[in-house]
């Protein structure tokens, strides 16, 4: 394997450990003019998919439509490492989806619960993720700067990555 196909699974298994770990982050519709808003998400590791439980009375499932290009904001607060997530959204019918997802915590955003008929489901396949991850903790990130400003090169912010989803299919 090839030290670029390494790093590639290494991003994308870090990656995925990270949208196991975090549970919402910040969901926008490409051109809605709408702020990004904060939504759990739901991630399936084997399709690399994310699915999202919503109302159909929201705005956001009104910019979505039928379909749009939207974006997904993470960021751990454990470690310094954030990630954006693009690619196709849409609003879809997946019962076995949504009863494979559904928890208590959806169910006290919906007045009749898993059988409420506003429950909106939004799928989400990933197409391109852009991660930022620094393997440091605070104390290495000052001393980095107090390198820098000493005159021995720039500080060492970390990694940054791109991964191609739409590549690997």
């Amino acid at each position: 394997m090839a030290d670029t196909d390494r790093t590639e699974t290494d991003a994308r298994g870090q990656l995925f450990d990270q949208l196991d770990d975090v549970r919402a982050g910040m969901l926008g519709v490409e051109g809605s003019g709408q702020h990004m808003q904060p939504m759990t998400h739901y991630f399936d590791r084997d399709t690399g998919e994310l699915w999202f439980i919503t109302s159909t009375d929201t705005d956001l499932v009104r910019a979505v439509g039928q379909g749009s290009t939207a974006h997904f904001c993470v960021q751990s607060t454990s470690q310094d490492y954030y990630a954006c997530l693009s690619g196709p959204i849409h609003q879809s019918q997946d019962e076995a989806k949504l009863d494979e997802i559904w928890t208590a915590v959806a169910a006290a955003f919906f007045e009749d619960g898993r059988e409420d008929k506003k429950i909106c489901l939004l799928h989400m396949p990933l197409r391109e993720a852009a991660i930022w991850s620094s393997p440091g903790n605070p104390l290495m990130f000052g001393f980095e700067v107090l390198r820098a400003n000493m005159g021995d090169g720039t500080a060492d912010a970390g990694t940054h990555k791109v991964i191609n989803f739409a590549a690997a299919a």
